[in-house]
C-alpha cells in the first residue's frame, strides 16, 4: 500500500529530475555566466563607494556624465562591426580572426568620426560645466579602451566561454575598483587627476583581456566579406548610440539644466539603478543567444509576460532591499552617498522598467531587426528627451523629481513595448 501511494508523488518529482537533467548545459552555463555578474556586482559597488565618496557630488556628477557619453559614443567605433563579430563568434567561431582583423581595420577608419561626434556632444552638452581635457580623456578610457576589453567578453560569451567573461568581467571590474581605492588614498581629489588613474585602469584591463583571454587566430583580412555585413553593422551601430542615448540622456539633460550638483545627486541615483540591471544583462545574453537560433522562442504571451514579470520582479526587490537598508543606515556607502539615500526607494519602479526596455531591445537584435531596432530607439531617446525636459524645468524639487521618473520610465516601457512586440510580429531576418 505504501509503495503505490508513492507513485503519483515520485512521478512529479521524476519529471522535474529529467527537466533539470536535460537542461544540465545550459543551467551550468547560466550559473557560469551569473558568477561573473556577481563578482562584477561586488566590484562595481566597491567601486561606486569609494569614488562617489572622494570626488565631491558636482565632480562626480561630471564624471558621471562624461562616461555615460563616453559609453555612448563609444558605439561608433568600428562602425558597429562588434555586432558582426559576435554574431560570428555564436555560429561560426572559425572566423573569428578574419572578422577580427575587419573589426581592428575599421576601428581605424572609425576614428575621424568619433572625434567629430565626441566634440559635437561637448559643444552640446559639457562645455560650460567639463573642462575638454577631462572630457576627452574620459571619452579616450571609455572608447578606445573599455570597449574592445567588451569585445573580448563579447567573443567569449558567443562561444559559450561564459565561465572564462566571467572571470575576465570580474578582473576588469575588480581593476577599477583598484584605480577607485588608489585614488581615494592619493594626494589630490579632482575629476582631472581621477580621469588619469581611469585611463590606467582600462588600460590594464585592455592588455588583459587581449593577452590571457582572447581567442588565439590568425587575422586574416576579407574585404569582401565585411562589406556585406557593414550595413547590418552600421545600423547596429545606429541603434546602439541611440540605445544609450535614450539609456543616459537624462544623465545629460539634468548637467545641462540642472547643474553640476544635482547631476551628481541623479548620478548616485541612478548609478544604484544601474547595479540592478548587472545580472537581468546576463539573462538577456544568454536569451539573445537562443533566440538566434530560434527566432521563435518567445511566440507564446505566457513566455513573454512571465520572462518581463521576472525581471520586473528582480530589479525591484533588488532596489527596495537597497532602500531599506539606506533608510535605516544612510551612511552604509558613506557621507556623500547619504546626501542621496532618502531618494533612492523614491525610484522604486525605475530599475524594472529601464531594465524592460534594455531587454526589449536586445530582443530584436537576436531577431536580426537592426534596422527596426533603430528606428525604435531613436522614436524612444525623442520621447525621453521630451518627458525628461518637461519635468525638469517643471518639477524643481528634489524629491518629486525622482518620483516623477517613475512615471516618464512607465511611458517609456509603454512606447517600447508596442514598437517592440508589434516589430516581432514579422518574420526573423537571418544572421
Amino acid at each position: 500500500m505504501t509503495q503505490a501511494s508513492d507513485i503519483p508523488q515520485r512521478r512529479p518529482l521524476a519529471r522535474i529530475g529529467i527537466f533539470v537533467a536535460e537542461r544540465r548545459g545550459l543551467l551550468l552555463d547560466y550559473l557560469s555566466a551569473i558568477s561573473g555578474a556577481g563578482g562584477r556586482l561586488v566590484f562595481s559597488l566597491a567601486y561606486f563607494i569609494a569614488l562617489a565618496n572622494t570626488l565631491s557630488i558636482s565632480e562626480f556628477g561630471m564624471f558621471a556624465t562624461a562616461s555615460a557619453a563616453g559609453v555612448m559614443l563609444s558605439r561608433i567605433l568600428a562602425f558597429g562591426f562588434i555586432s558582426a563579430l559576435y554574431r560570428t563568434a555564436a555560429i561560426r567561431p572559425n572566423l573569428i580572426g578574419t572578422f577580427t582583423a575587419g573589426f581592428l581595420l575599421l576601428g581605424v577608419l572609425s576614428l575621424p568620426l568619433l572625434a567629430a561626434a565626441s566634440f559635437g556632444v561637448y559643444l552640446i552638452f559639457f562645455a560650460d560645466t567639463v573642462p575638454l581635457s577631462v572630457f576627452a580623456a574620459i571619452v579616450f578610457a571609455e572608447a578606445l579602451l573599455w570597449r574592445p576589453v567588451e569585445v573580448a567578453l563579447i567573443v567569449n560569451n558567443g562561444l559559450g566561454k561564459f565561465g572564462r567573461a566571467a572571470l575576465l568581467a570580474i578582473l576588469a571590474t575588480a581593476l577599477r575598483a583598484l584605480g577607485a581605492v588608489l585614488f581615494m588614498f592619493g594626494a589630490q581629489h579632482n575629476v582631472w587627476i581621477w580621469s588619469w588613474f581611469y585611463i590606467g585602469a582600462n588600460a590594464a584591463s585592455l592588455l588583459i583581456a587581449f593577452g590571457f583571454f582572447y581567442p588565439r587566430q590568425r587575422l586574416r583580412l576579407r574585404i569582401e566579406l565585411y562589406l556585406r555585413r557593414l550595413a547590418d553593422s552600421i545600423y547596429v551601430a545606429g541603434a546602439e548610440v541611440l540605445f544609450y542615448l535614450q539609456m543616459e540622456f537624462d544623465k545629460l539633460l539634468v548637467l545641462a539644466i540642472g547643474g553640476p550638483h544635482l547631476a551628481g545627486i541623479y548620478a548616485i541615483i541612478m548609478r544604484l539603478v544601474d547595479l540592478t540591471a548587472i545580472p537581468i544583462r546576463t539573462f538577456s545574453m544568454m536569451l539573445v543567444q537562443r533566440m538566434m537560433r530560434a527566432p521563435e522562442l518567445l511566440s507564446r504571451l505566457a513566455v513573454k509576460s512571465g520572462i518581463e514579470g521576472g525581471v520586473f520582479l528582480v530589479s525591484t526587490l533588488a532596489l527596495l532591499t537597497l532602500g531599506i537598508v539606506l533608510h535605516f543606515f544612510p551612511n552604509a556607502l558613506g557621507k556623500n552617498v547619504a546626501e542621496a539615500a532618502p531618494l533612492v526607494a523614491l525610484a522604486i519602479c525605475v530599475p524594472g522598467l529601464r531594465n524592460l526596455v534594455e531587454y526589449q531591445a536586445e530582443l530584436l537584435f537576436a531577431r536580426g531587426q537592426t534596422l527596426v531596432r533603430a528606428l525604435n530607439l531613436g522614436l524612444l531617446a525623442g520621447l525621453k528627451a521630451l518627458l525628461l525636459t518637461y519635468v525638469l524645468t517643471t518639477i524643481l524639487d528634489t524629491p518629486n523629481l525622482v518620483l516623477s521618473l517613475n512615471v516618464v520610465f512607465l511611458l517609456l516601457y509603454l512606447a517600447s513595448a508596442l514598437l517592440t512586440y508589434s516589430a516581432m510580429r514579422k518574420p526573423a531576418k537571418p544572421v
